[in-house]
């Protein structure tokens, strides 16, 4: 396997190297920062490219940016992306896209050096793992989430719908109405799950994510 590693701390990004490569791994490239990364890829061709969230100039996200950028140029390339936090904006985004093997890893699972090669071996075999605590803050809180209940049985239905990945004109022909009470169903969803809109257009994941949290189960009986 083939690995791509960008990474600013040179301790880190030394030692995920060598963890690689003592697997019998070749570590094709790593970098600093992002910037050549995309000319790394068409060079190096690799077959998983492990991102820190957090890169110079601001380290503030600029890895997690390049992850969603190459997720959508590049959508079978496997990523794994590590953080010293849950950035959970990012990690919903993450979670939105489709494509190849996916990973989200707190940092501090580096230290499980069997399960952490094991890990990104199972992602560059196109499986998405995303790290417990990144689990529980996406859908732990939401669990336990009170807003569910005021969905209408109708309105629980479409977002079980939208959870299930089905477009809008999908659920409209699933129910036997129009697409514009699908989409007054939705917009309602939203309001009473307190999902502001915001420029991500993420409101759709976030919503199934709080579906799933609440246990996926779907209203019976004839909701037409």
């Amino acid at each position: 396997m083939r690995i791509l590693i960008c990474e600013d701390s040179v301790l880190l990004r030394e030692g995920i190297a060598r963890l690689f490569e003592d697997a019998g791994h070749e570590v094709s490239a790593a970098l600093p920062d992002a910037t050549g990364l995309d000319e790394a890829i068409a060079a190096e061709l690799p077959d998983l490219c492990v991102l820190d969230v957090r890169l110079p100039p601001t380290h503030v996200d600029e890895g997690i940016r390049a992850a969603l950028a190459l997720r959508a140029d590049k959508p079978d390339l496997p990523i794994l992306v590590l953080s010293q936090y849950v950035e959970e904006r990012y990690a919903s985004e993450l979670l939105a896209g489709r494509g190849g093997g996916l990973g989200y890893l707190l940092k501090d699972r580096v230290a499980d050096v069997a399960e952490f090669v094991e890990t990104a071996e199972a992602i560059a075999g196109g499986a998405t793992v995303f790290d417990p605590e990144v689990v529980a803050q996406l859908l732990g809180r939401r669990a336990r989430d009170e807003r569910m209940q005021r969905l209408t049985d109708r309105e629980s239905t479409v977002l079980a719908l939208i959870a299930e990945g089905k477009s809008n004109q999908a659920i409209a022909k699933t129910l036997f109405i129009s697409e514009g009470s699908v989409e007054k169903h939705i917009t309602a969803v939203f309001s009473k799950l307190d999902l502001e809109q915001d420029e991500t257009g993420n409101r759709r994941v976030l919503a199934a994510l709080a579906h799933i949290a609440h246990g996926g189960t779907t209203p019976t009986g004839d909701l037409r």
